[in-house]
């Protein structure tokens, strides 16, 4: 330290006309500096999105196994083995798992028994839009939308054959993990009369 001759200290190489100006770092340590917290800027704001996403995530679908979600499935879980039998699309709405605790949807013309699946296929699950429809074109396009659904009989004449053959794949994964319960039926097809007998040895087959 030095006396400037007014009475002030000054430091010793930090004059007007010393290196770096009065006290200032090199440019490349500013530059360095500005790049490194930039950078810890960009980090601290990609992590509040992850927890953002991930808190977003738990009020979604986190707070739905409470009591309510627990009771839904003890009671899906006690209902009997459903019997054969064919719907038409008003009726396969009836089993949405709201009006009905019983969950039913159609793939590819067939209708699958999910109830015991209800924690993804019930009200509050993932794909519990599905519930009581036709899913078959939301599968085939991986859209979770009511864009997917159709309130009339849906051919799915428009797919192309990669979507057909997706389809087909999902049905089969259907029929290896629910029980297939009947045919969606198309528009003026009558349903087929299934005996107890036809009903057994369906059910026996998939056990």
């Amino acid at each position: 330290m030095a006396d400037d001759g007014d009475g002030k200290l000054r430091t010793e190489g930090s004059s007007d006309g010393g290196l770096g100006g009065a006290g200032e770092p090199p440019a490349g340590a500013a530059a360095a500096a500005a790049a490194g917290g930039g950078e810890m800027l960009l980090n601290v704001g990609l992590l509040a999105l992850a927890l953002l996403a991930a808190y977003r995530l738990y009020l979604r679908w986190g707070t739905r196994s409470g009591p309510g979600g627990a009771a839904r499935q003890s009671q899906a879980a006690a209902l009997p083995r459903m019997k054969r039998r064919d719907f038409s699309l008003e009726q396969l709405r009836e089993f949405d798992g709201a009006r009905n605790p019983r969950i039913l949807l159609a793939v590819n013309g067939k209708v699958f028994d999910v109830t015991k699946g209800s924690k993804f296929y019930g009200p509050e699950g993932p794909y519990g839009i599905f519930a009581g429809r036709d899913a078959s074109r939301g599968l085939a396009t991986f859209c979770l939308d009511k864009d997917a659904l159709r309130d009339e009989y849906d051919d799915l004449s428009d797919l192309n054959a990669v979507q057909m053959e997706s389809v087909r794949e999902w049905e089969m994964q259907f029929k290896e993990k629910y029980d297939y319960v009947g045919r969606l039926l198309k528009p003026g097809e009558e349903p087929s009369e299934y005996t107890d007998e036809e009903d057994t040895k369906d059910h026996t087959k998939q056990e």
